[in-house]
């Protein structure tokens, strides 16, 4: 396992909400409560982003956008074109003052399928995240709110697949559709965290090194042993200075520093998401004293383990 592995690890498609869309101009779908991370493609045609803050970002065929958070976004044919249906936090269609037909099955063209005509020039997929949790909110923190990754050979394949899976009902297709969604996910990620401009999560680049990459990974593989400086050095063949100065430079973090906030990250999905005491917790984690995983905790998080184990509800804010 390494940094990203373990990130989508809370990112896996697990009976995600799936439509595909089929649209003729003038068209426009407001998402009012969307999932913390939504994934969508023009099979045929092109869109336009609008999201809540920001400048609309037109989607050609073939690009593919991420959009993190559940501000409620717009998708049309072109900005300014008011909604025709509202889609809400449970995939559910309901129709607008321009056009109160769209609700329900006014709207459904057939399984997973919907528009006004079965024949409109662009159809759009749209696939819903239902994230949530410390360890992938590290990994949505770095998104901006609307990433487009332009059209790539390598996307074409799996966007084939989808878009012949997605109209089908048959056993296990929830299934299918899932793992198709993951892996175009970590495709359309590998792709943008290339870009000069994009912020990958710490260590991300720091995985080509050979010596580095192969203590970040150790760390998210064994985050419970009792790692210092001169054992992770020893793990790299370097010097204790030698690896601090590298590790520090290419990850961002002292290796330390970047060892305990992947353990309360952890930590904090398991007080959320398991049964375990907080002294259970602190030792699944790495710490045989819960007053000093405690301490811990509250200095990286922000909160105590025992307020949070109290609040299951709470969302990491990179979701929100």
């Amino acid at each position: 396992m390494d940094p990203l592995d373990d990130y989508l690890s809370g990112l896996r498609a697990r009976g995600a909400l799936f439509a595909r869309s089929i649209c003729a101009p003038p068209w426009s779908m407001r998402f009012s409560e969307p999932a913390p991370l939504t994934l969508a493609t023009m099979l045929r045609g092109a869109a336009w982003i609008v999201p809540a803050e920001g400048r609309p970002v037109r989607l050609g065929e073939g690009d593919v956008v991420l959009l993190r958070g559940t501000r409620p976004f717009t998708v049309a044919d072109r900005p300014g074109v008011p909604p025709r249906v509202v889609i809400d936090g449970n995939d559910l269609c309901r129709g607008t003052d321009e056009a109160p037909a769209a609700a329900g099955d006014h709207f459904r063209l057939g399984t997973r399928t919907y528009g006004f005509s079965a024949d409109g020039p662009d159809v759009l997929v749209t696939a819903a995240y239902r994230a949530r949790g410390a360890v992938c909110g590290r990994l949505l923190e770095v998104l901006p709110e609307v990433a487009v990754v332009r059209r790539e050979p390598e996307f074409a394949p799996l966007a084939d697949l989808i878009a012949g899976e997605i109209v089908l009902d048959e056993p296990g297709q929830q299934t299918v559709l899932d793992r198709l969604l993951d892996l175009l996910l970590v495709r359309v990620l590998r792709s943008w965290f290339g870009r000069p401009e994009a912020r990958p999560p710490a260590g991300y680049h720091a995985l080509g090194d050979p010596r580095i990459g192969h203590v970040l990974r150790l760390l998210h593989r064994r985050p419970a042993r009792p790692w210092t400086v001169a054992t992770l050095a020893a793990e790299a063949g370097m010097s204790r200075a030698a690896f601090a100065r590298r590790f520090t430079a290419l990850v961002g973090r002292p290796p330390l520093g970047y060892l305990t906030d992947w353990r309360m990250a952890l930590a904090a999905d398991l007080l959320r998401e398991s049964a375990a005491t907080v002294a259970e917790v602190a030792r699944q984690v790495g710490y045989t004293d819960p007053f000093t995983f405690s301490a811990a905790f509250k200095r990286v998080r922000g909160t105590a383990p025992s307020a949070l184990r109290r609040d299951r509800a709470d969302i990491p804010s990179a979701v929100r």
